[in-house]
C-alpha cells in the first residue's frame, strides 16, 4: 500500500480481526514505514459513535488549509458538516465527494496516508463518507488503511485483510516470555489452543495467575468469550489499583478526545490529583502524554462497563462541567445525558438543540440518537410525543425502520391531540413506503392525508401527492380512486392554485374519468411544473414527471427533466439523482437520442454505485427493447418482472411488458407483442400502459385480431383524442391507418407522417413510415412502398433500432430493391472501457476535469488518469482531437 502510494495511486485495506490479535501493532508498522508520506491519524471512539461526523474532523482537521481549493458546492457542503458555517443540511454524498478532492489535493503536495483505528466505533455518518471516499480512490497517491473488530457493513466489498492468531510455534514463545516458571508441555498447547494465538490473551491471561491457576481455569475459556476473559484479566489488574487511579481511568474512559486537559480538570472535581492518581502508576493500563492512551480498546471498555452507574454518571457530570458549551455543546449535552439518573426536561432540551445542529449539518444518524436520548428523559406525554415524531422522522431518514416505528408507537400512546395523531399516521405511511410495503404504503398515506387537511392544508395535500405516487407503483386501481376521490372533495384554497394543486387536480380528473377537463388542467400544471422550486422537486416531482406525458407534450417532457436533472445536480442532491437521470432519458429515448439515454443511464448506474442506492433498470429495458437486441432485452425483461412481481410492483412489470411488446413488435414477433401489450393494457396504470396501446393495435392489426385491435384503439383515442399535440394526433393517426379501408387507410398514414415529422420524435416517424410503406407493398405501390420503406430503414440505422431496421430491410427486399445491410449505430472506439467512454463523452461535450469528476463521483487525478489512457487508444493528444475522433452519435 505504502509503495503504491509513492508511486502514484491509490489503495485501500480493510484489517480486520478479533481484540487483541494485533490490528493496531499493523497499522503503527504501516505508519511507522510511511516514511515520505503524510499520515493522518484516526480513532473511532466507542462513546462518540453518535456525534455526527467525530472521526471526519480527524481526518479533516489537518487538511482544512486545502478548503479553497474545492469547488464550491463541495466546500460548502464539508464546511457546514464540520460547523464551520451554517446552512441547510448538506446531501451526504456530496459531502463523501468534497472528502475525495480534499484528499486528492492533499495528495499533490505529496503521498498521504490516512489510517483509521477501531472503524467499528466511528460514527455512522463518517463511516459512510469514508466508505465512499474508499470505492471512487484510484489514482490520487492516496493510502486509506482501516482497522476493525469486524466486517463493517459500511466497509464491506473492499479489499481486506484477516488478522488471525499467531502460529504455534510463536505463540509457544510468546507464552513462555511472560510466563513465571515452566509450564508443562500439554498445558501450554492448551493455553495455545484456546486462545487461539492471539498475542494480546497469551500476554494478559497468565497475568497474576500460578501455573496450577492456568492449569485449572483456562478449561472454561470459549472462542466466543475470549474478549470477555481478556476484559476479566484487565479487571484484576484495575481492581488491585488505588481509588483515585481507577477514578482517573473512569474518568478517561468517558473523555472521548484523548486530551489530558479536560480528563485532568474533570478529575480534579471528583477530588483526584495528578499526584494522588499516578503516585503508585497505572500499572500499564493508560498513559498520559500528549494524548491520553489506554493500553488496548478493551482496557477502557473494561474499566467504563464495570463501574457502578452512580459512578459512570458521577464521571459524565463532571465532564459535562468542564466541556465548553459554547464551543463543544452536542459533547457536553451527550455528557449531561449519561449523567442523568433520571427524565430531566433541560437535558432533554440540550439534546434537542444538539439533534437541531447535527440534521444542520447532515448528520442524520446522530441527529436521530440524540433525539432517541431526549425521549427517555422527557417527562410530559406531550412533549415527549413531539420528541418521539421528530426522533421517529430522523431515524426514518437514517435507514433503521424499524426504530422507526417504534419511536412513532410513543408518539401515538402519548399523542395530546388529533394533529399529532395525524403526523403519526404520515411516519408511518412514510415506513410502510420505505419498507417496500406498495399494498399498505398508499393507504396509510391518503388515511394521513385525510387527517391531516384540518391542521395543515400543506402538509396534507404533499401527503396526497406522495400517497399517489405510492399508488402508482403499487398499481392498486381502488387506492388511485379512492385518494382521487379525497382530492376531489378538497376544500379549495383562496387565489390562484399552485403546482402542486394543479398536479393533484388534473390527475384526480384523469383517474375519475372527466378526460377532458383532466388534460385542461394538466396543461396549465405543464407549464407551472417548468419553474417548479427545488424543494417541490425533491419531494414530489417523481411523482409530477408524468404530468407532460400525461398531455402527450414531448417538448415539455424533456425540458422538463433536462431542468430537473441540472436543478438537482445544482442543489448537491446526490441521492435524488439516478430517479431523474432515468426520466431524462426516458425523455430523450423518446427523440432517438439513444447515445445520450445509454449516456444518462450509465451515469444513473454509475451514481447509484458509488451511492450504494438501488436502482431499477428501467430506461435500459426500455433502450435494449429499441434496439432490438434480443437476447439481451428478454434476459432483462424476465428479470425485472420476476423481481417486480415479487416486491409487488406494479409499475416495474408495465415497464418490463411494454418493452417486450416494442421489442416484439420489431422482430415480427406479432403474437408475443400483443401478448405482452395486453398485460400492460390489463394494469391499472395510466402512463405506461397508453404507450403499450399503439404497440397493441399494430401487433393484433398485424395477426387479423381486429376486435382487440379496435378495443385498443378506442382507449387510445380517449387518453390521446383531447390532445392536439403533434405526438397524440400523429400517434393516433397513425393507428387509425391500421384499421381503416383502403380509401381512408392513406390519409391516415399521410396524417400521421405529416404529424409526427413536425416533432422531434424520430422512432415514432420512423414506424409510421415503416407501416405506410408496409401497406403500400401489400396494395402493390412498390415504387411508392419504396419511398417509404428505404426513409424508415435509414432512420432506423441512423437511430440504432436495429430490429426495426431489419424488418424495413426485408420489406424492401420483398419490393424488388437491392439492400446492403448496413452496420446500425456508430459507437465508441471498442477498447474503451464503459467509464473511459462516459469521461470521453463528456470531454467531447466540453466538461473540464472537475466538472467530469463531479458527474462520477471519482477525483480530477482519476479523470486526468483514464483521459491519458483514452487518448492512447483512441489514437489522438488533445482534447480537441478526441472531440473530433468521437462521433456525435457515441
Amino acid at each position: 500500500m505504502v509503495a503504491a502510494a509513492r508511486s502514484g495511486e491509490s489503495r485501500v485495506l480493510v484489517v480486520h480481526g478479533p481484540p487483541g490479535v494485533g490490528k493496531t501493532a499493523l497499522l503503527d508498522h504501516a505508519r511507522q514505514a510511511a516514511t515520505g508520506l503524510r499520515v493522518l491519524r484516526v480513532f473511532g471512539v466507542e462513546s462518540e459513535m453518535e456525534l455526527a461526523f467525530a472521526a471526519l474532523h480527524q481526518v479533516c482537521a489537518p487538511l482544512l488549509e486545502l478548503l479553497p481549493r474545492l469547488r464550491a458546492p463541495q466546500r460548502t457542503a464539508l464546511e457546514t458538516v464540520l460547523g464551520l458555517r451554517a446552512g441547510a443540511p448538506p446531501d451526504r454524498f456530496l459531502v463523501g465527494l468534497a472528502v475525495l478532492s480534499l484528499l486528492s489535493e492533499a495528495s499533490e503536495q505529496g503521498p498521504l496516508l490516512c489510517v483509521v483505528d477501531d472503524a467499528q466505533w466511528m460514527d455512522r455518518s463518517s463511516a459512510q463518507t469514508l466508505s465512499f471516499v474508499a470505492r471512487r480512490l484510484l489514482a490520487e497517491s492516496v493510502a486509506l488503511l482501516f482497522g476493525t473488530r469486524d466486517r463493517d457493513p459500511d466497509l464491506l466489498g473492499l479489499p481486506e485483510l484477516e488478522v488471525t492468531g499467531l502460529r504455534d510455534a510463536d505463540a509457544h514463545a510468546l507464552l513462555d516470555a511472560v510466563t513465571r516458571g515452566t509450564l508443562e508441555r500439554h498445558i501450554r498447547d492448551r493455553i495455545v489452543a484456546e486462545t487461539r494465538g492471539n498475542p494480546l490473551a497469551l500476554v494478559e491471561l497468565p497475568h497474576g495467575l500460578s501455573v496450577t491457576e492456568l492449569a485449572g481455569g483456562l478449561g472454561l475459556l470459549r472462542a466466543g468469550a475470549l474478549p470477555g476473559r481478556i476484559e476479566q484479566s484487565f479487571l484484576g489488574r484495575i481492581r488491585e489499583l488505588p481509588d483515585e487511579t481507577r477514578t482517573l481511568l473512569l474518568v478517561a474512559a468517558a473523555e472521548p478526545v484523548g486530551d489530558p486537559a479536560p480528563v485532568w480538570r474533570a478529575a480534579g472535581r471528583l477530588g483526584v490529583t495528578p499526584a494522588t492518581a499516578l503516585a503508585k502508576g497505572t500499572d500499564g493500563l493508560l498513559s498520559i502524554e500528549e494524548r491520553v492512551t489506554f493500553r488496548h480498546p478493551l482496557v477502557r471498555s473494561a474499566v467504563y462497563h464495570s463501574a457502578e452507574p452512580g459512578e459512570r454518571r458521577a464521571v459524565h457530570l463532571a465532564l459535562a462541567e468542564v466541556t465548553d458549551g459554547t464551543t463543544d455543546p452536542d459533547r457536553r449535552a451527550w455528557h449531561l445525558a449519561s449523567a442523568a439518573a433520571a427524565p430531566d426536561e433541560a437535558v432533554a432540551a440540550e439534546l434537542e438543540r444538539s439533534a437541531g445542529r447535527a440534521q444542520a449539518r447532515g448528520g442524520l444518524a446522530g441527529a436521530a440518537a440524540f433525539l432517541q436520548r431526549a425521549v427517555q428523559l422527557t417527562t410530559d406525554p406531550a412533549r415527549r410525543a413531539d420528541r418521539a415524531l421528530a426522533a421517529a422522522g430522523a431515524t426514518l431518514q437514517a435507514g433503521d425502520i424499524e426504530a422507526a416505528g417504534r419511536l412513532t408507537a410513543i408518539a401515538v400512546r402519548d399523542a395530546p391531540d388529533e394533529f399529532t395523531r395525524a403526523r403519526a399516521a404520515l411516519i408511518r405511511g412514510h415506513i410502510a413506503f420505505s419498507a417496500g410495503r406498495h399494498d399498505e404504503a398508499p393507504r396509510g398515506l391518503l388515511a394521513a392525508a385525510q387527517r391531516l387537511e384540518p391542521f395543515d392544508a400543506k402538509l396534507a395535500r404533499e401527503t396526497y401527492m406522495l400517497a399517489w405516487g405510492a399508488a402508482f407503483m403499487g398499481g392498486g386501481q381502488e387506492d388511485l380512486l379512492a385518494i382521487s376521490r379525497a382530492v376531489a372533495a378538497l376544500r379549495r384554497r383562496g387565489g390562484p392554485p399552485l403546482p402542486i394543486d394543479l398536479v393533484l387536480d388534473g390527475f384526480s380528473s384523469l383517474v375519475l374519468g372527466s378526460r377532458t377537463d383532466a388534460v385542461r388542467v394538466l396543461q396549465q400544471a405543464t407549464v407551472a411544473l417548468a419553474d417548479l422550486p427545488v424543494e417541490d422537486i425533491l419531494l414530489w416531482g417523481w411523482v409530477a414527471n408524468t404530468v407532460p406525458v400525461s398531455v402527450w407534450d414531448d417538448v415539455a417532457m424533456q425540458t422538463i427533466t433536462d431542468r430537473w436533472v441540472d436543478v438537482i445536480r445544482a442543489a448537491g442532491a446526490l441521492g435524488h439523482l439516478p430517479l431523474y437521470l432515468t426520466g431524462a432519458g426516458m425523455s430523450r429515448s423518446f427523440t432517438g437520442d439513444l447515445a445520450t439515454a445509454g449516456d444518462l443511464a450509465s451515469e444513473a448506474d454509475t451514481v447509484a454505485a458509488a451511492l450504494a442506492l438501488p436502482i431499477s433498470p428501467y430506461l435500459q429495458l426500455r433502450l435494449t427493447a429499441l434496439r432490438g437486441r434480443e437476447p439481451e432485452a428478454s434476459a432483462l425483461i424476465t428479470e425485472t418482472i420476476a423481481r417486480a412481481d415479487a416486491a409487488g410492483e406494479v409499475l416495474g412489470v408495465t415497464i418490463a411488458q411494454w418493452s417486450a411488446a416494442v421489442l416484439d413488435n420489431g422482430l415480427s414477433r406479432f403474437d408475443q407483442a400483443m401478448s405482452a401489450a395486453q398485460v400492460c393494457t390489463r394494469i391499472a396504470e395510466l402512463w405506461i400502459s397508453v404507450w403499450a396501446l399503439p404497440e397493441l393495435v399494430e401487433a393484433a392489426a398485424r395477426l387479423g385480431e381486429l376486435e382487440i385491435a379496435r378495443a385498443a384503439l378506442d382507449r387510445l383515442t380517449e387518453s390521446a383524442g383531447p390532445c392536439d399535440t403533434d405526438w397524440a394526433q400523429g400517434t393516433l393517426a397513425r393507428c387509425r391507418a391500421l384499421l381503416s379501408e383502403s380509401s381512408a387507410a392513406e390519409g391516415h398514414f399521410r396524417t400521421a407522417v405529416e404529424r409526427l415529422g413536425r416533432t422531434e420524435l424520430r422512432p415514432e416517424l420512423a414506424r409510421a413510415h415503416l407501416l405506410y410503406g408496409e401497406w403500400l407493398r401489400r396494395d402493390r405501390r412498390r415504387i411508392e412502398a419504396r419511398e417509404q420503406l428505404r426513409t424508415a430503414y435509414e432512420m432506423f440505422v441512423l437511430i440504432g433500432m436495429e430490429a426495426f431496421a431489419e424488418r424495413a430491410r426485408r420489406e424492401l427486399l420483398a419490393t424488388g430493391e437491392t439492400v446492403r445491410k448496413r452496420r446500425v449505430e456508430a459507437a465508441a472506439p471498442d477498447q474503451l472501457t464503459p467509464q473511459e467512454r462516459q469521461i470521453a463523452v463528456l470531454v467531447r461535450e466540453g466538461f473540464s476535469n472537475p466538472e467530469v469528476a463531479t458527474r462520477l463521483f471519482i477525483s480530477p487525478r482519476t479523470v486526468e488518469w483514464h483521459l491519458r489512457k483514452i487518448f492512447t487508444k483512441v489514437g489522438v493528444t488533445s482534447r480537441r482531437q478526441l472531440r473530433e475522433a468521437l462521433p456525435r452519435d457515441t
